[in-house]
């Protein structure tokens, strides 16, 4: 099926493929086994508002180029900003360069696993309207009367309200044969409201739940968010928050909504199943992985419940693309089944070491300057078909928490000991909502946390979370990943008073 809308044309009037024939040509002249080109602009917009007042509006554009090669069996980058055949030689040349200089520190000889040749394959995502295209006074507009409602609102003292927009386009060439032309879209509107108990002092805030996405200026409007009828119900429970007893710590049950659940599948499952974290490749830097490679196929993730996929095609992933960044088409396939890791995420050189037939199409930079490194796809935890609603689950629960929302969490480098906090917690008493708590975070293991899991929800509960900033490598780099997931039930993890932990 063609997209709903093409690649912008001020963008496909660059010397594409006049930029690809010189560097491309040069490289193989060099010597080079293998070669690729991006040309990439990248278009952001930030708005951020207090109290309904314009507070900040910033543009940024990043266009440029970088040629990547395989030289004698290492690798080689270089990058710039001039988009000229003489610039694009110049660029392979120095990529070759790097390479040369690279060799003597190289254990490792680089051999990329096939790919399908795409000579001209265009990709854009499903979105209906570019925000790119709305006037600043329209979205500001906008993003003004929703923070207005929501400060008018009795018991709502401050109102923070962020919007952040992107629009990535890229082309990409290899000595293969392989021409693709990509254009992405996505937003991540956030607001905040925070109270103030007069009596004691205390203050709590709470956010929207709406989490990013992979759509356009719609979103906002109405499609695939009911913004209005969130807008509504925080005052009352962020009056609610302010004044709930502090939870007793100890073991319960845990019913945990997918605005919460996203997160602890991105920290335990996403990180740890990167190939390169499990092959010790970011040792130096927050990285390794308990799910080692010796352990695939028999590692016990967790209950035989647990189906987690890898997904560059889910509609509105914030990973979903059409090719990743070495021209490798988008792809699905399992990384946890029955609870035991089957999976992992790879790019195409870590995929012929391991002896793979193809890479599943994880390698992505954040922008034309970066070499492209083994990034996250969408990582989501499957529904179960026929399976409950999260009332049909709460009404399972003796003595419990129900979880919603995302905010701080804390894991090993290793992505196995962890504790999450959230928005909202609710007491689940005989199956039934009692109320709000405070002050809690769960703490497990990744293995036993995923072991606890004893229902899981339909699809009726899948949300598709996510983060426009998962940061990783060395220079860092960020990229936009989506996680789906049900809401599920977890039985008997230790919940902490986050109060008592911190000495107050």
């Amino acid at each position: 099926m063609p997209p709903r809308h093409p690649v912008d044309e001020t963008f496909l009037a660059l010397p594409l493929n006049a930029l690809a024939e010189a560097a491309l040509t040069r490289a193989v002249d060099l010597g080079c086994e293998h070669a690729d080109l991006r040309v990439e602009r990248i278009r952001t917009q930030n708005i951020r508002l207090r109290d309904a007042r314009l507070e900040a509006l910033a543009d940024a554009e990043d266009l440029g180029l970088a040629v990547r090669v395989v030289h004698e069996g290492t690798w080689g980058f270089a990058a710039g900003v001039v988009l000229t055949a003489a610039e694009a030689v110049r660029l392979a040349e120095q990529a070759v360069a790097v390479a040369r200089v690279s060799a003597a520190l190289s254990s490792d000889r680089v051999e990329l696993a096939p790919e399908p040749v795409e000579r001209d394959g265009t990709w854009v995502s499903d979105y209906d309207v570019d925000p790119f295209t709305v006037p600043d006074a329209d979205k500001t507009g906008l993003l003004t009367e929703l923070s207005e409602r929501l400060l008018a609102a009795d018991g709502v003292e401050h109102v923070q309200t962020t919007c952040m927009l992107v629009k990535e386009q890229k082309f990409y060439a290899d000595t293969a044969g392989t021409r693709t032309r990509q254009q992405r879209v996505r937003l991540n509107p956030d607001i905040t409201a925070l109270t103030v108990d007069r009596a004691t002092g205390s203050f709590e805030s709470m956010r929207t739940l709406a989490p990013p996405a992979g759509r356009g200026w719609e979103y906002l409007t109405g499609t695939g968010w009911d913004w209005q009828a969130e807008l509504a119900e925080i005052p009352e429970l962020l009056q609610e928050k302010v004044k709930a007893p502090s939870v007793e710590a100890g073991r319960y049950d845990l019913v945990i909504a997918p605005s919460n659940l996203w997160l602890t599948i991105h920290e335990s499952v996403g990180h740890a199943t990167e190939l390169d974290r499990a092959l010790g490749y970011e040792a130096a830097y927050a990285g390794t992985s308990f799910a080692t490679v010796d352990r695939l196929g028999t590692l016990r993730y967790g209950s035989p419940l647990m189906a987690v996929t890898g997904d560059r095609t889910a509609p509105h992933g914030l990973s979903t693309v059409g090719w990743d960044d070495e021209g490798v088409a988008g792809q699905r396939w399992d990384i946890v089944r029955d609870g035991v890791l089957v999976g992992y995420q790879v790019d195409r050189n870590m995929a012929r070491l391991r002896g793979m037939d193809r890479s599943n199409g994880c390698a992505f930079a954040d922008g034309p300057h970066r070499v492209p490194v083994q990034r996250m796809p969408n990582v989501s935890l499957q529904p179960a078909p026929g399976g409950p609603s999260t009332e049909e689950i709460i009404a399972g629960v003796d003595r419990g928490i129900y979880v919603v929302g995302d905010k701080s969490w804390s894991i090993d480098m290793q992505r196995y000991n962890f504790q999450f906090t959230g928005q909202r917690f609710y007491r689940i008493e005989g199956g039934r909502l009692a109320g709000q708590v405070r002050d809690v975070a769960y703490q497990a293991t990744t293995t036993d946390f995923w072991g606890a899991m004893t229902r899981v929800g339909g699809p009726q509960t899948y949300v598709l979370g996510g983060a426009f900033n998962c940061g990783k490598g060395q220079p860092g780099q960020v990229a936009p990943v989506s996680h789906g997931c049900p809401a599920a039930l977890f039985e008997q993890v230790n919940v902490l008073n986050t109060v008592q932990e911190g000495g107050r």
